[in-house]
């Protein structure tokens, strides 16, 4: 393993690793990105006499005014005095600063697994405790994780001692990536059972509990949690893709380091993917065998666990009782409550016992059956209404629901749930006034509705212009180009459909 003292060195000046963990690096990093765009805009760069630019001492990562923020780029000793400054370009700056900060963060990243290892896993005290499966069920293969990180930062320590200007740092992560980060994937999957079991564990073992209780009080920790050592490989592998992303974006176009910030981009992208729907299949299922668990059929059962399904939707809605009719509003049993499961082939229509921690069936249907018809608010009591229809349930008969829920933003959302194909929906006028609106998330590509009042309009022409041009590198990174992903509009933001 490498020394937790020295971790980079140029070939002219040692360079020591940060004092603080990954945790608090991650909440340092905005005070960074202020700092850089203060810089960027010509107050502290001390390219010129009678700035006074704070040099800390040598390369060390410093903690400046006793404050726990990271030192820039330019702000190393060794940078201020080789007038380096003086011979760059503010952009050639940026692109050191983007690419100074994925390396220090990767050190400070391999500290809190160091912390993790030696205080926690190859504690005997600890691991005492613990019988040899849940050891692998707490720990998982974060050593195969150490093993890559260790790989990764000496590649990127070599890289840095070559020269005081970062030549480039995405190659090395696109080729960690395709050769070693597959390690992630196991163990961000594994990790929906280390929560499960740590919580059992804990509950259980009064030895372990005792014996962590001291762990973490124990100065080297900073205060931090166990988990947040455990979580440590997720954040980071989703940390380093947007890590990427902030090089490419400022990188110049056509050039070698966006071309290889490209193809790093798109490698973390395919990792994060395979993590995320690793962890979501074993959620799922996990999430199937708990409602299974919970369900009481009054007539037909319908099998629940299944490999081709998840859970899309739950909740609570009222089932309004009768016509609409004078009798109707006035009767003290308008509506009553129903409990909905939805899954993505699959509608189960239910009702809590009295106990409140089981559900009886009442109904079910397939979701290519559901139909669903919006209903003009008609005063208070028929408010937030809309109409389910079940083409066939499970005694193979049409069956109609009039549903009511809490509000238009609940019934606008089941609406889209139960009926994703605008074909199978009826929109009424209210449906489509003013406050509401279907966007996409542009990094991910999730779609749903959102009111109006939560976003403003850009009016800034060149920060319309910046956000398009940046935008579109990053669909590129995704492979579609700069016509894939989400469409956008004029103004610099995405188009609403």
């Amino acid at each position: 393993m490498l020394s937790s003292f020295c971790l980079f060195s140029f070939y002219f000046v040692p360079f020591f690793p940060p004092a603080f963990l990954y945790q608090e690096y991650r909440d340092t990093s905005k005070q960074q990105e202020i700092e850089q765009r203060r810089q960027q805009e010509g107050l502290t760069y001390g390219v010129s006499a009678g700035l006074g630019v704070t040099s800390p001492p040598a390369l060390q990562l410093q903690l400046r005014n006793n404050s726990r923020s990271l030192s820039l780029w330019q702000n190393l000793e060794v940078v201020q005095q080789s007038g380096l400054l003086t011979q760059l370009l503010q952009r050639e700056i940026i692109i050191q600063e983007a690419m100074f900060e994925l390396v220090t963060s990767e050190a400070s990243y391999y500290k809190s697994l160091e912390v993790l290892e030696t205080h926690f896993l190859k504690n005997p005290v600890l691991v005492n405790t613990l019988s040899q499966s849940d050891m692998h069920f707490l720990f998982s293969n974060i050593e195969e994780v150490m093993k890559a990180s260790e790989r990764f930062l000496m590649d990127l320590e070599n890289r840095i001692e070559q020269s005081l200007q970062i030549s480039e740092v995405c190659d090395i992560v696109h080729h960690h990536a395709v050769k070693h980060f597959h390690v992630f994937i196991t163990y961000v999957i594994n990790q929906v059972y280390q929560e499960k079991n740590y919580r059992r564990i804990l509950q259980g073992n009064q030895l372990f509990r005792e014996a962590m209780a001291q762990l973490e009080n124990h100065p080297c920790v900073r205060g931090l949690s166990f988990t947040s050592f455990l979580i440590l490989p997720f954040q980071r592998i989703t940390r380093l893709k947007m890590l990427v992303q902030n090089i490419l974006k400022k990188a110049e176009e056509n050039s070698e380091i966006e071309a290889n910030a490209i193809k790093a981009h798109q490698q973390l992208e395919q990792i994060v993917k395979e993590c995320n729907e690793g962890v979501r299949k074993m959620s799922r299922t996990e999430e199937l065998i708990s409602i299974e668990k919970t369900l009481e059929f009054k007539s037909k059962s319908v099998p629940v666990i299944s490999h081709s399904r998840w859970l899309l939707k739950k909740g609570e809605v009222q089932q309004m009782a009768g016509p609409k009719s004078t009798r109707t509003m006035r009767s003290k049993k308008l509506h009553h409550p129903v409990y909905l499961f939805l899954f993505n082939n699959l509608l189960l229509i239910t009702k809590r016992n009295s106990s409140g921690e089981k559900y009886q069936v009442l109904d079910s249907s397939t979701r290519a059956m559901l139909r669903t018809e919006d209903l003009e608010d008609q005063g208070q009591m028929l408010a937030n209404v809309f109409n389910l229809k079940l083409l066939e349930n499970q005694e193979e008969r049409p069956v109609n629901y009039m549903l009511k829920t809490s509000s238009m933003s609940d019934k606008l959302r089941w609406i889209c749930a139960l009926t994703p194909n605008r074909r199978t929906r009826f929109m009424s006028t209210s449906a489509h006034q003013p406050g509401w609106m279907m966007g996409e998330r542009l990094h991910d590509g999730e779609r749903g509705w959102f009111p109006c009042r939560v976003v403003e309009e850009i009016q800034n022409q060149e920060v319309r212009a910046q956000n398009l041009r940046e935008c579109q590198r990053i669909h590129l990174a995704h492979g579609g180009g700069a016509s894939s992903g989400a469409r956008l509009g004029s103004r610099g933001f995405p188009r609403q459909y």
